[in-house]
C-alpha cells in the first residue's frame, strides 16, 4: 500500500524532493518488506562429495515462518541448463532443513534432502523423456550444482556444491578387443587401496559400452570395475546376436587379475537383457562369479535383438536354448532388483521366479530380491541424478519420484552386497 503524503508550507522544489523520496522508499518497501529476509546462509555437510552420496542441506538466518524458494541448477554435457526448485515455509527459528521439511510446491513433493537434485527439469523438452548427463566420468570427473535461496523475488543466498564421479587416485583406461580381448572401460581404485571384489557391469539392449558412471562410482568405493561392451561398439557384433558366453568369462578373468581385485571371483552386475548374460555366467562359470546382481531381470533366454529371429547367446559354439535360465550351479549370493510398474516386461515376477528357482535348487548362498511396486524399468542404479521415464519413444513405466526413491533405497544395499 503506497503512503499518502500531505505537504504544507514548502516550496515547489522541496515538495518535489519530498515526493520523490517517498516514492523511492515506498517502492522499496513494496519489493522487500520488513518481514522478508535480505540475507541467509546455505549450510551443507559436504560441499564436495561423490555423486551417489546424499548431502545434508540446510538454510538458516531466515525470519520465522517466512516463505522462501530454494533452487538448484546445473548444465548437462551439451550445455543445456537443468533446474529444480521447492518453496518452503521456514520454521519458528527461521530454518529450512531440506531433509525434514516438505515443500509447499516445487519440482518434487514430500521431505527429501536430495529432491532438488533428482527432480531437476531441462530448460527445454519433456522431463519425462530427458536424462541428465553431465559428462562421462572418464572425460569429466565432476559436475557442479548451484544452489540459491530466493525471498520476495530477491536472491538472498547462493553456493555451489561439487558432485564427483571419481575419487582421488582412481584411474581408468579403455579396453579394446584387439589388445585386451574385450571392449569396455576399466576403472581401478587408488593404488594401495584395500583389496576388494571386482565388479563386471553388463548393460542391456542399448548396446555400446555400459555405464561409465556406475563403474567410476564403484571404483571410487574401492572396487575394480569393468563396464563391458558386447555389441554395438567398435570391434564387436553390430547387434545382440550369437554373443559367446566365453566373451564374458574372458572379461571376468581379466578383471580378477587386476591389482587390488579379490581373486575369489567377481561380482557380475547385469541390467535388463544383460541379466541373461550375468545369470548364465554365474551358472556356467561358477568359479568366476562370487555373487550376482540383476536389475530388471529376465529369468529366461530371449531371442536376438532387435531382429528377434536368431539366438542371443552361444556356449561352446552352440546356441543357448531360449528357455528358463537354470541356476543349479550358481555358487554365490544373488540379488534381484525390479520395479512393479516395469512396462518392458514383468520384471518383478521374473525376479521372484529367480528366487524361487534358487530355493528349489537348494542354493545355499543367501539371495534376496528388492521389489519397488511403483518404480519402472529405470529402477536402478545409483541415486540423485535426474532421469526420465521414457527411453526415446519407449515407455519404461514408473514415475520420476518412484524411480528416484527406489534408487536411493537400493544403492546402499547394493554397495553392502558388493562388499560382502
Amino acid at each position: 500500500m503506497n503512503p499518502i503524503v500531505i505537504v504544507f508550507g514548502v516550496g515547489i522544489r522541496r515538495w518535489i524532493a519530498a515526493l520523490t523520496a517517498v516514492f523511492v522508499v515506498g517502492g522499496g518497501a513494496a519489493g522487500c518488506s520488513a518481514r522478508d529476509s535480505t540475507d541467509a546462509t546455505i549450510d551443507v555437510d559436504a560441499a564436495v562429495a561423490l555423486a551417489d552420496q546424499p548431502i545434508q542441506l540446510r538454510v538458516s538466518g531466515l525470519r520465522a515462518r517466512e516463505t522462501v524458494t530454494v533452487a538448484s541448477q546445473a548444465a548437462d554435457l551439451r550445455g543445456q541448463r537443468w533446474s529444480g526448485e521447492a518453496t518452503f515455509e521456514a520454521d519458528g527459528d527461521g530454518v529450512v532443513d531440506l531433509t525434514r521439511s516438505a515443500p509447499v510446491s516445487g519440482t518434487y513433493s514430500g521431505a527429501d534432502g536430495m529432491g532438488l537434485f533428482w527432480s531437476m527439469w531441462p530448460a527445454t523438452g519433456d522431463p519425462e523423456r530427458a536424462w541428465f548427463s553431465p559428462g562421462y566420468p572418464d572425460a569429466m570427473g565432476a559436475y557442479e550444482v548451484r544452489l540459491t535461496v530466493t525471498a520476495a523475488g530477491r536472491e538472498i543466498a547462493a553456493r555451489t556444491v561439487t558432485r564427483q564421479w571419481i575419487a582421488p587416485g582412481v584411474t581408468h583406461r579403455a579396453l579394446t578387443p584387439g589388445a585386451d580381448g574385450v571392449a569396455g572401460v576399466l576403472f581401478l581404485p587408488a593404488a594401495g587401496a584395500e583389496r576388494r571384489p571386482g565388479v563386471l557391469l553388463i548393460g542391456g539392449s542399448e548396446g555400446g559400452i555400459g555405464s561409465r558412471y556406475d563403474a567410476a562410482l564403484l571404483a571410487s568405493h574401492g572396487h575394480p570395475t569393468l563396464t563391458l561392451g558386447y555389441f554395438g561398439a567398435p570391434g564387436l557384433p553390430e547387434t545382440l546376436r550369437d554373443i559367446p558366453l566365453e566373451y564374458f568369462a574372458t572379461a571376468a578373468r581379466l578383471l580378477s587379475g587386476q591389482a587390488g581385485a579379490d581373486p575369489d571371483g567377481v561380482v557380475v552386475n547385469g541390467y535388463s537383457r544383460g541379466t541373461e548374460a550375468a545369470l548364465l555366467l554365474a551358472q556356467y562359470y561358477p568359479d568366476l562369479v562370487r555373487s550376482t546382481i540383476l536389475y530388471a531381470p529376465n529369468d529366461r533366454v530371449w531371442p536376438s535383438f532387435p531382429d528377434r529371429v536368431g539366438n542371443a547367446w552361444t556356449l561352446g559354439g552352440a546356441p543357448v536354448p531360449q528357455s528358463a535360465i537354470p541356476v543349479t550351479h550358481v555358487r554365490g549370493p544373488v540379488l534381484t532388483i525390479a520395479g512393479g510398474d516395469d512396462k518392458l516386461g514383468p520384471a518383478a515376477e521374473q525376479a521372484q521366479r529367480i528366487m524361487q528357482r534358487l530355493d528349489d535348487a537348494n542354493v545355499t548362498a543367501a539371495h534376496q530380491t528388492l521389489i519397488y511396486p511403483d518404480a519402472g524399468h529405470a529402477v536402478g542404479t545409483f541415486p540423485h541424478l535426474a532421469r526420465g521415464t521414457f527411453a526415446g519413444a519407449l515407455a519404461l513405466g514408473g514415475t520420476r519420484r518412484a524411480d528416484a526413491a527406489a534408487r536411493s533405497d537400493s544403492w546402499p544395499k547394493v554397495l553392502a552386497f558388493v562388499a560382502a
